[in-house]
């Protein structure tokens, strides 16, 4: 089974390497009974504080295999590669490389491909709550000189 890379770590940053996208096949998610092929998580590796992530390829005629809901978190799913189909409460939505699905905790999803190439999707999950003002001004440009 492929293995997340660290491949840097300071006091303010980490990073790693999941590989090549059209690789993450060689994943193999665990949950308790469920095994998920094709898809890994990257918070835990990265120590992200307010976020999750996961990546995920879905071979041809793949789905996710069961609907889920969440109870806090907002989830944002983002095709990288192929097309398939993402349904939310019954809806079912298009998608393609560029498409960006976002649902609520309650909505009731699942997805699947329904093309004839291997659809990667990368997902991103943070808490639902709503940003402010100060959240929008939360960059702060420095005057330092860039350097490589």
């Amino acid at each position: 089974m492929k293995e997340v890379k660290k491949i840097a770590e300071g006091k303010n940053f980490s990073a790693v390497d999941f590989g090549k996208l059209n690789e993450l096949g060689d994943y193999v998610l665990s949950m308790g009974d469920i095994k998920i092929p094709g898809k890994v998580f990257g918070g835990q590796a990265l120590g992200t504080k307010g976020a999750e992530f996961s990546f995920q390829i879905y071979a041809p005629g793949q789905e996710g295999g069961f609907y889920h809901t969440h109870k806090t978190h907002e989830e944002l799913y983002f095709v990288l590669s192929g097309k398939g189909e993402y349904q939310v409460d019954g809806e079912n939505i298009p998608l393609q490389e560029g498409s960006v699905v976002r649902v609520s905790p309650k909505g009731k999803r699942t997805i699947h491909n329904n093309g004839t190439e291997p659809m990667v999707v990368l997902c991103v999950q943070y808490r639902e709550t709503p940003f402010t003002q100060d959240d929008a001004a939360d960059g702060v440009i420095l005057n330092d000189q860039v350097k490589w």
